[in-house]
């Protein structure tokens, strides 16, 4: 057989058994708790063979593996996090046996602690605003002198266009910065993350804010309906609101592999 690791989702705090029952995660191996320190980690054995270091960093260049891996692995903290309160840890998080998964614990305890406190009752939404520059209405200019010439009139447009549109970008900046402002004073925290290539994102303009807030639960709809008069009353930009998400965006980073 092949020799195994501890693969860890998340961590919990109270978690109750359903939780985890009947859950699957990477390679459709079967989830449980491994409890410590008060806490509790989402676990499921896997191959050192596909997770130990060496493997490990060939198989992140392939697109395919990273795909099931993070499907697989935000799979259970979604599942877990319908039944409990869980810190999502990063992907392929991996540890060599329960002994030093249980040592990360103790020696993360107040780390832990800390990031569950702050995510207890609270949810995570994203919120993404675009606004496409090619469709705003062309500013009113002043026809060019009647004695320029041809290549003096060119200029001069070329100069007004360029202004416009720094223009625009300045106004739909302003714009964009005050829904963030209205969406922090109802989210109990936000994190900004770096705007998307059109080509990956698949919209269409130019994405000028890519945010995730976190929202205490009982003031998600509240944010929802914020973000919709905000969609409403701003049509020079447009709002994409996604989640609830498991907080994600709100938890201790952690590397794919260290050695421990």
């Amino acid at each position: 057989m092949d020799e195994t690791a501890i693969y860890v989702y998340g961590i919990g705090r109270d978690l109750p058994a359903e939780a985890v029952a009947g859950v699957r995660g990477v390679a459709g191996a079967p989830v449980r708790a491994l409890e410590a320190e008060g806490l509790t980690a989402v676990v499921s054995p896997v191959s050192l063979a596909e997770f130990g270091e060496d493997a490990l960093r060939r198989n992140l260049e392939h697109l395919d593996w990273l795909e099931a891996t993070a499907r697989a692995h935000h799979a259970v903290v979604d599942a877990v996090a319908e039944r409990g309160v869980i810190v999502p840890l990063g992907l392929a998080t991996v540890y060599r046996n329960e002994d030093r998964a249980r040592a990360a614990l103790r020696e993360r305890r107040e780390e832990f602690a800390r990031a569950l406190a702050r995510i207890t009752g609270r949810t995570e939404w994203g919120v993404k605003i675009y606004a496409d520059l090619a469709e705003t209405a062309p500013r009113e200019r002043k026809p060019a002198p009647a004695d320029a010439r041809p290549g003096t009139a060119y200029l001069r447009r070329r100069s007004a266009q360029r202004h416009d549109e720094e223009e625009t970008r300045r106004e739909i900046l302003t714009l964009a910065g005050d829904v963030d402002d209205e969406l922090c004073a109802i989210a109990a925290t936000r994190r900004l993350h770096r705007p998307q290539d059109p080509q990956l994102s698949g919209e269409r303009g130019w994405m000028i804010l890519n945010a995730a807030y976190l929202v205490d639960d009982e003031r998600a709809e509240d944010f929802r309906t914020a973000v919709a008069r905000l969609a409403g009353t701003r049509p020079e930009l447009r709002l994409q609101l996604t989640g609830p998400w498991a907080p994600y965006s709100f938890a201790a980073e952690e590397e794919a592999w260290t050695e421990r």
